[in-house]
């Protein structure tokens, strides 16, 4: 089996653990006092790349779901652990429509769990064709947005939506 391999770097082990555990639905294989692994056979991985005017490097971070049932039950996980989100709901963006809902982990890292509905014919909205930007995480020249800053953010056309 090949894997998908990820390394962020974080400035808080515990929290950042707490968080993934979170996220993933599953405690690391491997934890150090520096460090922690999970190996995940679920979620599988869906990696892209865009050139819309972006920094190059990590723009953000997701797990795509299947089904709707699958949805709710990660928005669940994150309400449980009192985790601030985003609930964009059903939106157009990277060439398709999708439900999401966006988190920021603790590093300021955009973290979104969507479910594609269908493939579309446009990137994101008509008004960001004007002004290229990558779909649809926050900006990463200030990744440390609240929700709020986010929805906010949004609604003025910097982020997908």
């Amino acid at each position: 089996m090949k894997r998908l391999h990820v390394h962020v770097a974080v400035d808080n082990l515990e929290g950042s653990i707490k968080f993934y555990s979170t996220m993933f639905g599953a405690e690391p294989v491997k934890q150090k006092p520096d460090y922690a692994k999970w190996l995940l056979d679920d979620p599988r991985v869906n990696f892209a790349i865009s050139s819309r005017g972006r920094k190059p490097g990590l723009d953000h971070l997701g797990i795509q779901v299947d089904e709707d049932s699958e949805l709710s039950e990660v928005r669940e996980r994150l309400a449980k652990a009192d985790m601030k989100t985003f609930d964009e709901g059903e939106t157009t963006c990277c060439y398709s429509k999708a439900d999401k809902t966006w988190v920021m982990d603790p590093a300021g890292l955009p973290w979104e769990t969507y479910r594609n509905m269908a493939d579309v014919e446009m990137f994101g909205a008509d008004r960001r064709e004007a002004q290229p930007t990558a779909c649809c995480a926050p900006s990463p020249e200030k990744p440390k947005k609240t929700l709020k800053e986010v929805a906010d953010g949004r609604k003025s056309g910097s982020f997908c939506g």
